[in-house]
């Protein structure tokens, strides 16, 4: 699942491209026929990420709302058009660019309303200049999960992704079984910005880079890590240790981050 940079460097480029301009919108699937016809011809006043969500608004007081999930895809070219790679939910054609959207999880329209109740709904964007952190540290200090959960609940932290979580707390010397009540200020502030830090540098390199140096790698997806997928420690060369946290990887080193007390 892409994490918050992503969304956010998509966001960024696509309000580039689309703000301003009267789009033409379609389905090439098919399965979105209905909400594409609404939004075809219509102006797209703006184009916003919310953690993980993608928000374009237009001027008939809809909004499309995309979440990608675990397979979805965005795929951004320039004009003339292109045939359709695979099952578009929904196509976007500006004046110079066309973007297609493959597989989301959602792909649905949303009126005013429903878009407040899903600014409600979803925790401080650690890359939103508008997030309050003070509402995610009440939650986890009221919490008796562990912070290695808490900090990829949505409604928590919105952002957050799995890479990071491991890269993050590991950065912090933070334990991911410690729970969220136990986790003073200082320790999420930490965390915070840490977390605003490394995803603002993702959205500039459009990679996850979470070393010190901050540069990405050759490799495909460019990104340079710590420890996710890793067997050393590069602090204490220590043994990583893998687990599973709500079915997803999770990593730590049992030295560099002891469960104190």
């Amino acid at each position: 699942m892409p994490e918050g940079h992503t969304i956010h460097r998509a966001a960024r480029d696509h309000r580039r491209l689309f703000s301003g301009q009267k789009l033409s919108v379609s389905s090439p699937q098919g399965r979105f026929a209905e909400g594409a016809s609404i939004l075809n011809g219509q102006l797209c006043t703006g184009v916003e990420a919310l953690g993980k969500h993608l928000l374009y608004t237009f001027t008939n007081d809809t909004t499309l709302h995309i979440h990608l999930g675990l397979f979805g895809k965005i795929r951004k070219r320039k004009l003339p058009l292109r045939d359709p790679e695979g099952a578009v939910r929904i196509r976007l054609i500006s004046e110079t660019h066309v973007v297609d959207i493959n597989g989301p999880n959602i792909c649905r329209l949303l009126n005013g309303k429903e878009v407040e109740k899903l600014f409600n709904r979803i925790g401080p964007d650690v890359l939103r200049p508008d997030a309050n952190p003070d509402l995610a540290f009440d939650r986890i200090k009221k919490s008796k999960v562990p912070i290695g959960r808490l900090i990829m609940d949505q409604s928590v932290m919105a952002g957050i992704g799995n890479i990071y979580r491991s890269e993050i707390l590991w950065r912090q010397s933070v334990h991911p079984e410690i729970l969220g009540k136990d986790i003073d200020r200082q320790t999420f502030n930490q965390i915070w910005d840490d977390a605003r830090a490394l995803l603002t540098l993702g959205v500039k390199r459009n990679a996850i880079v979470t070393v010190d140096d901050g540069q990405p790698s050759q490799s495909r997806y460019r990104e340079r890590v710590n420890i996710f997928a890793k067997d050393e420690c590069p602090a204490c060369k220590g043994k990583i240790r893998r687990f599973e946290i709500d079915g997803r990887r999770a990593f730590v080193c049992e030295t560099c981050q002891p469960i104190k007390g």
